[in-house]
């Protein structure tokens, strides 16, 4: 092993490939941080849906009648 150090191909040779190494897992990484990326961005576009759907849930509640003549008085009007 002492051998590769020593002669001028081998040793470049070897930077070479750790040369190659080093770039090899720095684009394996970038990729494994896009895919987290892309399920955050998921998982807060699900979220912002669910968000929007419960703050209508929260008005629709907000005009419901008050009780069952307010209900019969809407219904009578026509504006339910």
């Amino acid at each position: 092993m002492g051998w590769l150090l020593t002669h001028g191909p081998a040793r470049k040779a070897l930077g070479l490939i750790l040369a190659a190494t080093a770039i090899l897992l720095f684009l394996l990484n970038l990729r494994r941080t896009g895919e987290r990326a892309g399920r955050l961005a998921e998982r807060l576009s699900t979220s912002e849906r669910t968000h929007d759907i419960q703050r209508q849930m929260l008005d629709a509640a907000a005009r419901r009648p008050a009780d069952r003549n307010a209900l019969a008085d809407r219904l009578r009007d026509g504006r339910f």
